[in-house]
């Protein structure tokens, strides 16, 4: 079981808002969609301004609000926005 599945039950991280989960999602758009490795992470880390833990915890949220789908690599795909 990878982290985000195990914690993918997790609300919107402390200290962010709405407005940082649409900042979030058009980082990851840019980025093709897909969380998976280190190279997607870094670049929306610093596309956002975000922590790893705060891009982290926005990608649990995705997946327990049904807006990314876990892949079977244990990487995460936004299925919401641009990346619908």
């Amino acid at each position: 079981m990878s982290v985000l599945t195990a914690l993918a039950g997790c609300g919107l991280p402390e200290g962010l808002s709405m407005k940082d989960v649409q900042t979030y999602e058009t980082a990851v758009a840019s980025i093709g969609c897909v969380m998976r490795t280190e190279a997607d992470y870094l670049p929306v880390e610093l596309q956002t301004g975000f922590t790893r833990e705060q891009v982290v915890g926005l990608t649990e949220y995705q997946l327990a609000t049904g807006k990314a789908e876990q892949l079977e690599d244990g990487g995460a795909k936004l299925t919401t926005g641009a990346c619908a």
